[in-house]
């Protein structure tokens, strides 16, 4: 997000005051300029633990993916490993070992035909992770285009409109047209038939999600993949797919098992998750996975000699924490397949039975109802008119929950809707209290009788379901 400028509301001073009961004397420091003298340690950590309590309350927020709640264990490991640079693999060998016992443990639990050849690395997240696997398939269209005397200068990606914000930033930064497959009726994600109809000799590949942001829904790889196939045999067009599981391809594995949407199709080159989302690690780890060697080209991995020893590095960080693989590596180890399922089976059964109550209310119906991703979302029906997606948002931020109300992407922006995600630590216990909570704002939301709140008025945490316009494509 960009900065902003500091905000000033009127009140004189916007220095900062400690209250001498947290020091030794009053102490006051500047806001927004690096203080002349240092503080007693104590003080500063006051100071900063108090304007942090502002805070909403992690374990709260419905809005995000990303895991708020970990095993002591877990954070001991991660604390103990603070200081520890990935990229410094030399230096911390064992570390490196375990981020490569992570990548050949994805790559069996993802079907690679071969995972002693599956190639892949951790990332800052899923979406540095997406990027990388563009950034292959828009090199290895570049190559083959090259080889055949071609032109490489107008590469295209397909994509549901309903992509993570990421996609649209690949294909800005790197010179990608993106090429959207809008929303229709009660279709919320990308239509194969669609999709290969966007296609030409440009198409560097077709991206699908495992686990939309905006109902959790799952993409029909398997169809898209089918499809591709068939223009192959009509066209001669080869395009790969990338599947965006930054969800899913931590859920469908032990939930899903018959479901076919990863290497076990041939024509997925590559696939990226969020180790922080339901990986189970605090954030921020992601991984990006080729199904071989030869899905990732070789002049994208750099050599960094000036470290200690050789270092293959392909990402766009370069320092960053070893913590959270290490994490990662602890998670697997912890829970082995068998713990996974259970969890996230949990995590399921909460969302469903969650929607399933929120459905029983009477002023909602559901447009998803958790049963792939745990995730869902709801909407208003139409003879409400009282209030909006937005008033229960805000209602509900009273009492502590953050819930995100939004309007779904073009051919859809009529619908606005509430979403909740479902992570690890959000029990049935917690859910009931959700509910406590909603039907206690209900009865004063139906006595308005008009909106209070519009989108205008909405926070500001979709976490993934920002709307966008579809970009018209030329003719080529």
């Amino acid at each position: 997000m960009v900065l902003k400028q500091p905000r000033h509301n009127g009140r004189g001073s916007r220095d900062l005051e400690a209250n001498p009961i947290f020091s030794r004397e009053p102490v006051r420091v500047p806001r927004y300029a690096l203080p002349a003298r240092e503080m007693d340690p104590r003080t500063a950590y006051q100071m900063v633990h108090d304007e942090l309590m502002l805070d909403g309350n992690a374990r709260l927020n419905l809005a995000t993916f990303v895991t708020t709640w970990a095993e002591p264990q877990a954070q001991r490991l991660m604390a103990e490993c603070a200081a520890k640079n990935m990229i410094d693999k030399d230096e911390y060998p064992q570390t490196a070992e375990l981020e490569l016992r992570c990548v050949h443990m994805l790559a069996r639990l993802w079907h690679a035909p071969d995972p002693r050849r599956a190639v892949g690395c951790s990332t800052t997240g899923s979406s540095e992770a997406a990027m990388l696997g563009g950034l292959a398939l828009k090199r290895r269209w570049q190559h083959r285009r090259r080889a055949q005397g071609r032109p490489a200068d107008r590469p295209n990606l397909v994509m549901g409109v309903n992509v993570q914000i990421c996609w649209e930033k690949f294909a800005d930064y790197f010179e990608v047209e993106p090429r959207y497959v809008p929303l229709e009726g009660d279709r919320y994600h990308l239509s194969p038939e669609a999709a290969v109809a966007l296609c030409d000799e440009n198409t560097i590949g077709v991206v699908a999600i495992l686990g939309s942001t905006f109902d959790g829904s799952y993409e029909p790889v398997a169809d898209l993949a089918a499809r591709l196939d068939d223009l192959r045999e009509r066209t001669g067009l080869d395009v790969p797919v990338h599947v965006d599981g930054a969800s899913g391809a931590m859920i469908a594995p032990f939930l899903d098992p018959e479901l076919e949407w990863d290497f076990r199709l041939p024509r997925v080159a590559s696939i990226n998750t969020s180790g922080h989302k339901y990986g189970l690690v605090m954030p921020g780890v992601g991984w990006a996975l080729w199904r071989d060697a030869e899905a990732l080209p070789d002049d994208l991995v750099f050599d960094v000699t000036y470290l200690g020893g050789q270092v293959p590095t392909f990402a766009l960080n370069f320092s960053r924490p070893g913590a959270q693989v290490v994490a990662q590596y602890y998670n697997f180890l912890r829970l082995g397949f068998e713990g996974y399922r259970r969890v996230q089976q949990t995590c399921r059964d909460v969302a469903t039975r969650l929607a399933g109550h929120i459905a029983a209310l009477g002023p909602f119906e559901l447009v998803s109802d958790g049963g792939q991703a745990p995730v869902f979302a709801f909407r208003l029906r139409e003879e409400i008119g009282g209030f909006t997606v937005y008033d229960v948002s805000a209602a509900l931020r009273e009492h502590g929950w953050l819930v995100p109300a939004y309007t779904f992407p073009p051919n859809r922006t009529d619908l606005a809707v509430l979403r909740i995600v479902v992570r690890n630590g959000f029990s049935h216990d917690l859910a009931d209290l959700l509910l406590d909570d909603l039907r206690r704002v209900l009865p004063r939301l139906r006595r308005q009788t008009r909106p209070c709140r519009t989108p205008e008025d909405a926070a500001s945490f979709a976490h993934g379901a920002e709307t966008r316009r579809p970009r018209r494509h030329s003719d080529h």
